[in-house]
């Protein structure tokens, strides 16, 4: 079977990583499709990461796990959330079922007739990239909450310069 995952990872974080394990944990997906969410966005507040950023975060952070069983595909947004499922399946290959923590993704593709499976919740208040946006800018400490390959990305790119100074320009 093949499963759908959609998020923005901004940036990939170790609570994308779990998620993205405990799919694929699962006997019954072969392969994980992971669309990156808002794909046109970057160097924003909310943001900052553009999508080749991102899929070098991913891709990096799970091939030191040893996964190779997955797909990149950028998905856009389009604001207009009676036609977004459509857009999603014009753009991924085929699938079987979506995992989401979103209800609103889970309810769109739901009323699609898609299956669904409400992923776990890992630590919300530090795995989240506002949380890890939040203390970049802050100085606080953030490396642990990424994974390897995230930290390489970032630090290669100087993402944390670029995460401060998105937030100034709001």
């Amino acid at each position: 079977m093949i499963a759908l995952i959609i998020g923005r990872f901004q940036p990939f974080h170790n609570g994308h990583l779990q998620v993205v394990k405990e799919i694929l944990d699962n006997d019954d997906i072969d392969e994980l499709v992971i669309g990156i969410g808002s794909s046109q966005y970057d160097h924003e507040k909310d943001n900052p990461f553009s999508f080749d950023e991102r899929k070098d975060m991913i891709s990096l952070s799970l091939e030191k796990e040893g996964i190779y069983n997955y797909s990149l595909i950028p998905i856009s947004d389009i604001h207009n959330y009676p036609i977004w499922v459509e857009h999603v399946r014009k753009h991924v290959p085929n699938y079987d079922v979506v995992y989401t923590r979103s209800q609103l993704t889970k309810r769109l593709f739901e009323e699609a007739g898609d299956r669904v499976v409400e992923t776990d919740l890992y630590d919300r208040k530090e795995y989240s990239g506002s949380e890890i946006r939040r203390r970049i800018v802050a100085g606080e400490k953030w490396q642990k909450l990424v994974p390897e390959g995230t930290l390489l990305v970032i630090e290669r790119i100087d993402g944390a310069t670029r995460v401060i100074e998105s937030q100034k320009d709001r």
